[in-house]
């Protein structure tokens, strides 16, 4: 057993450790996760609606936007069947509403009102308001994730990130600051992929935190380079979707398996991937997250909707109902044991799906990576649906692509949809990373 050992806080006494407030109230959580993640699914429920409870009272008392929202709704939310009675609220609402979104009247028991503003990667950026207990709640799943995924403490950690300032630290960051951790390496995810490894080469950690497209990226480097990282425990990926073929990729070009995570700035911690599993369990202690099919039914194991998620202990900006514009697939029971939901995958957002000319509907469409090189000299690529039956197909190549690769580059990309779209093929110097630093494979540019 891997021991996560608070730092203490009291002059000269190091062991055992005299923990801050912080640390003590984190391995209090700890104590009542490790227990809820083993109850029955039932009860699990049962517990989201009595807290849900508390949060839609304190909202429609308030909270302008909920107050108006709700009107006349049910005043008790006893059964799922009460709680779909509520209108579901779209991220274009939430930012309409502007002010009229935060409670007049937080608790002064959940600490300072903090703002956080979401990445702005897909639009304009959401700014949300949460607390000192949301934080510390976000806090504590993250260490339930090192704990789940049983990584060491000690050991050091490599992050490539959308976001911070780049450098050397003594400790993983401030998530983990009440813990005795190791050292970390900081760096931004911009700038040339042959840098970026050659920093990870210098750095040679313990664990890699990065963009999913970053690290599936830099493994792809590092087998055309033959660089091997030999102190690699494990990849942690976030913010984006798992390629089909990554964490083959990863295991290839270094021997360790991914541990993916799904995240939201205004939501926390979503899911995190189970540590037996390669797919999610939701974090039901901290939301209650619906998946929803187009007539706003919950979705059964194998049925793929649209994510719905209310906060169970924001009382500065509660969102509740709240659609972020993301589609799951829901899973069955988890063979590890825990009650918590399961999501067999999490698929994109809907500017993430592909529209059929024919009348086939819309799907999201994946690629491996893999296949384009074996037509081309493709570093790197991107999909853009510009018309109901054309697409334009982007590529970074160090050299200019003859008639012939163009022609086969095409064909495959019709073949992969399984229809004759007209596609264009767009050479590039580079396909840069928008605001929030996360990429995206396909992008549909079709007014719906």
């Amino acid at each position: 057993m891997i021991a996560w050992i608070p730092r203490s806080s009291c002059a000269g006494i190091r062991w055992p450790a005299f923990a801050d407030d912080t640390a003590v109230r984190l391995l209090a959580l700890q104590y009542q996760l490790e227990q809820s993640q083993w109850w029955p699914a039932e009860k699990i429920g049962a517990m989201q609606l009595a807290q849900f409870q508390a949060v839609y009272e304190h909202a429609r008392r308030t909270v302008p936007f909920w107050r108006e929202r709700f009107a006349g709704g049910p005043g008790h939310i006893d059964s799922m069947a009460a709680l779909h009675v509520l209108p579901v609220s779209s991220r274009r609402d939430i930012q309409q509403a502007g002010d009229a979104m935060h409670s007049s009247a937080p608790p002064p028991e959940h600490g300072p009102v903090v703002t956080t503003e979401s990445s702005g990667s897909t639009g304009a950026p959401l700014v949300t308001l949460g607390t000192v207990w949301t934080q510390l709640l976000w806090q504590a799943l993250l260490l339930r994730d090192h704990l789940w995924h049983r990584r060491d403490p000690l050991g050091k950690l490599a992050a490539i990130r959308n976001r911070g300032e780049a450098g050397h630290l003594g400790e993983w960051g401030p998530a983990t600051s009440p813990f005795v951790t190791g050292p970390s390496a900081v760096r931004a995810v911009s700038g040339d992929l042959d840098e970026q490894l050659d920093w990870l080469i210098a750095e040679n950690p313990e664990y890699l935190l990065s963009l999913a497209t970053n690290v599936q990226a830099l493994a792809e480097l590092s087998l055309e380079r033959g660089i091997r990282l030999p102190r690699l425990r494990q990849v942690r990926t976030f913010a984006e979707m798992l390629r089909p073929d990554a964490r083959r990729i990863v295991h290839e070009a270094w021997g360790v398996a991914i541990a993916d995570s799904y995240s939201a700035e205004e939501l926390g911690a979503i899911a995190l991937q189970c540590p037996e599993h390669e797919h999610y369990h939701l974090q039901s202690e901290s939301l209650l997250v619906e998946v929803l099919d187009d007539d706003g039914r919950p979705c059964v194991a194998g049925e793929t909707g649209q994510l719905v998620v209310s906060t169970l202990h924001n009382f500065a900006m509660p969102l509740l109902r709240y659609a972020n514009g993301d589609y799951a697939e829901v899973g069955g029971p988890c063979a590890c044991g825990r009650g918590l939901p399961v999501l067999k995958r999490i698929v994109g957002r809907q500017r993430n799906m592909l529209l059929r000319p024919d009348g086939g509907g819309r799907y999201w469409p994946s690629f491996a990576s893999t296949a384009w090189r074996e037509l081309a000299p493709v570093e790197q690529f991107q999909v853009v649906q510009t018309a109901i039956n054309a697409l334009e197909l982007r590529v970074v190549c160090a050299r200019e692509l003859t008639a012939a690769e163009r022609g086969a580059l095409a064909a495959a990309l019709q073949d992969a949809l399984g229809f004759r779209y007209a596609v264009t093929v767009t050479r590039l110097a580079g396909i840069e990373r928008p605001r929030g630093g996360k990429f995206e494979d396909f992008i549909c540019a079709v007014a719906r």
